[in-house]
């Protein structure tokens, strides 16, 4: 029995590691695909406030820091998973980079945040295709 806890727990660290290195967002008319570890999904582009989106450092931004892991992962600099933010919020973030985050709120009580490589760019193409505040 201990034997099956070890052995799911280390298959579960490994997707951790590896959805760190591969996670991707794309854009598309259909949404915002999230691919990556466990918690990867398809949010509809009706779910999502692309006006109220925005780019956010969570060394400045104290409300939007997560502050408790509800069901999810945290190893070193990567989170991922449902965190409740410092504001009580409930998100889904894949966060590797705390400087570089994108902060996107839904329609369905939750918000997004997640780190990607053009933060102004990622906003922008989103705001052309969610435009709802």
């Amino acid at each position: 029995m201990l034997g099956v806890a070890w052995l799911l727990l280390f298959v579960l660290l490994i997707a951790t590691l590896q959805g760190s290195r591969s996670s991707r967002f794309e854009l598309s008319a259909d949404g915002l695909r999230i691919r990556g570890d466990l918690y990867g999904r398809l949010i509809p582009i009706p779910q999502l406030r692309g006006g109220s989106a925005r780019q956010i450092d969570l060394a400045a931004e104290r409300e939007l820091r997560p502050t408790v892991r509800t069901f999810g992962t945290a190893v070193g600099g990567y989170a991922s998973g449902w965190f409740r933010l410092a504001s009580g919020e409930k998100a889904l973030l894949y966060v590797t980079d705390r400087r570089r985050v994108v902060y996107i709120p839904t329609t369905e009580g939750y918000s997004l945040l997640l780190s990607v490589q053009e933060p102004e760019l990622f906003v922008s193409r989103l705001r052309e295709i969610a435009p709802a505040t």
